[in-house]
C-alpha cells in the first residue's frame, strides 16, 4: 500500500511465513527490496531468504548499528550479509568450484569435458537428455552393460557420483541444453 524502498522481513509470522511474504512483495513489486532480520541462524533458512529474492540477511543478535548499515546497504541496492553467515556462500561457491571444476568467471571448465572419450560425451548427453540405460544402448547400438561401464567411467573420471550431479554437468559444460 505505502510502496516502501525496503521491508525488513522476518522470516517466522503468524498467517504467511516472511519466505512466502518475500516471493510475494518480489512479485508485485519490483522496486521494494527485503532485508530478513530474524532469530534464524541456519543455511536452510539463509538460502531460502535469498532464494525467494532478499538483498540481505542479519540475525537478531545484530547490533542496532549493523541493522542501520544494514537497511541502508539494501536500500541502495546492494546486498547486506552478516559477515559470520556470508560464509556460508563462500563455502558453497568454493564447493561448487571444486565438484564442477568451475573457472574465475563461475562457468564450468569445458576442459573437463575432455577427459572423456567420444562414446562417453556421447552416453553422458543421452543420460543428461533423461534416457535410461537400455534406451541409450539401443540409440548407441551397444549392449545396456556397456552403457553401465561407460556411465561408470564416466562417474569416475568426473568425480560426480549421482546422474543428478551427471545432469548438472552436462548442463554447465553446455553438452545439452535446456
Amino acid at each position: 500500500e505505502n510502496q516502501p524502498d525496503v521491508v525488513v522481513m522476518d522470516i517466522t509470522m503468524a498467517g504467511m511465513s516472511g519466505l512466502e511474504a518475500t516471493r510475494r512483495i518480489k512479485v508485485s513489486s519490483g522496486n521494494c527490496k527485503v532485508l530478513a532480520l530474524t532469530i534464524h541462524s541456519d543455511k536452510q533458512y539463509f538460502f531460502e531468504m535469498l532464494s525467494a529474492g532478499a538483498l540481505g540477511y542479519l540475525t537478531k543478535q545484530a547490533a542496532a548499528e549493523e541493522l542501520i548499515a544494514a537497511i541502508q546497504a539494501v536500500g541502495k541496492g546492494d546486498v547486506y550479509l552478516q559477515p559470520a553467515l556470508a560464509r556460508w556462500l563462500l563455502e558453497d561457491y568454493q564447493r561448487l568450484v571444486t565438484d564442477y571444476n568451475l573457472t574465475a568467471d563461475g562457468e564450468v571448465d569445458s576442459k573437463s569435458l575432455e577427459v572423456l572419450s567420444k562414446r562417453e560425451r556421447q552416453v553422458l548427453e543421452l543420460v543428461a537428455q533423461g534416457l535410461n540405460s537400455a534406451q541409450i544402448a539401443e540409440t548407441l547400438g551397444i549392449s545396456p552393460k556397456t552403457v553401465a561401464r561407460h556411465r561408470e567411467r564416466i562417474m569416475n573420471k568426473l568425480d560426480l557420483h549421482s546422474s543428478t550431479k551427471l545432469v548438472k554437468f552436462a548442463i554447465q559444460t553446455g553438452l545439452v541444453k535446456i
